[in-house]
């Protein structure tokens, strides 16, 4: 039987994998055991780094004494709207720009690659002044409509459809289907993958969109939980306890999302990849 030789280098990259593994984790570990110290133990000095006492006393405040609740309806209809409509918009647009003929399809394609060359924040102010003028700031569409453009879903959903055979939509149009049957009917099926590994990362990032909603929004009903975060830091003071605990809460849906689907998500990821 080969015996295993002692690799120098091997042990030396498990090490350093293993630092750098807790180095990342750590944040995320303190966040979620503040939350459960009393607010007299998070201002102690030395910190410990393991609760003496477990308490629950920042969660139920948190959950009595602020509209949290209302915070999370409010990301949870903005999040699931404006995924179902970026992966819509992007799955039809993708499908015109691979399986369509029209004119200007090709200024078109590059309008888009265009896209993720122009950071969010240059179009800011103009975004701003546009949707004041239409009347939606502090409304749930001024929140939504800005934030439908994703250049990149559309160029993953082009990518694929460019490998599907053409012969598959041929064939159909002889059989007299419409385009829109086409879509949903063959290519839709054969890229599900990828669909679902752009529905769970579109919903993950409207869900912790802060800088958008923090702009457009300027009263607590209409709040997303990323800005309502900032109003329990300010409302509190220094209370690390009730801090952690909105943001342990604000957090739970996209994890509990992301353990869900997990599978999906790393089958898309690779999908995309070109490792599957």
């Amino acid at each position: 039987m080969k015996r295993q030789q002692f690799s120098i280098l091997g042990f030396s990259g498990t090490l350093f994998t293993l630092v750098f593994a807790i180095v990342w984790v750590f944040p995320l570990y303190w966040v979620v055991v503040t939350s459960f110290k009393p607010d007299t133990e998070t201002i102690a000095f030395p910190p410990t780094f393991f609760p003496k006492e477990w308490s629950l006393e920042a969660y139920t405040y948190i959950l009595q004494n602020s509209p949290i609740l209302s915070w999370y309806g409010n990301s949870l209809l903005t999040s699931v709207i404006i995924t179902a409509l970026v992966v819509l918009l992007a799955l039809m647009f993708a499908y015109a720009l691979s399986q369509i003929e029209f004119p200007g399809k090709t200024w078109l394609y590059w309008l888009v690659l265009a896209g993720f060359m122009i950071p969010f924040q240059a179009s800011l102010i103009p975004l701003f002044m546009l949707v004041n003028k239409m009347g939606l700031v502090n409304t749930y569409a001024g929140v939504i409509l800005p934030q439908l453009a994703a250049p990149i879903a559309v160029v993953i959903y082009k990518q694929f459809f460019d490998q599907v055979p053409k012969e598959l939509s041929e064939a159909a149009r002889l059989d007299g289907a419409s385009e829109f049957r086409i879509l949903f009917q063959i290519y839709l099926p054969l890229n599900l993958g990828i669909t679902w590994a752009l529905v769970i990362i579109t919903f993950i990032g409207a869900w912790n969109n802060f800088f958008w909603p923090f702009i457009v929004t300027n009263s607590a009903a209409k709040m997303t939980i990323p800005v309502g975060i900032t109003q329990v830091q300010a409302a509190y003071g220094v209370a690390y306890s009730k801090t952690m605990a909105t943001a342990v809460l604000a957090a739970l849906p996209t994890v509990v999302a992301y353990l869900l689907f997990q599978r999906k998500v790393s089958e898309g990821v690779m999908a995309t990849s070109g490792l599957k």
